[in-house]
């Protein structure tokens, strides 16, 4: 799992049968010490997550069981969690509901 901010969302009508039409959420990845990475990613999003939220993302395989139990959806990133808190020695990377 890796922490994610959304950034933004996707809009994709027209898709792969395989792939659903559950929302699609554009995200940067978060580094060690807290901060925003400078290349995006889109991530399947069953979850809903707001833009501005921090998120956990799973890629792989487990980004397609996530999405599809079959593992057949052709997905590579999948929202799992929507992050309420990150902390690392005593001090606090994100609270949810706070301005960063």
């Amino acid at each position: 799992m890796r922490l994610a901010k959304v950034i933004g969302q996707v809009v994709a009508t027209i898709r792969s049968d395989r792939l659903g039409m559950d929302k699609l959420a554009l995200i940067a990845f978060i580094d060690q010490s807290g901060q925003q990475e400078p290349a995006v990613a889109v991530a399947v999003d069953k979850l809903g997550a707001g833009e501005g939220e921090w998120v956990l993302v799973v890629g792989g395989s487990s980004a397609r069981m996530s999405v599809d139990s079959a593992g057949q959806s052709p997905v590579d990133l999948s929202v799992v969690g929507i992050i309420d808190a990150v902390t690392s020695d005593k001090s606090t990377w994100f609270q949810k509901n706070q301005q960063r």
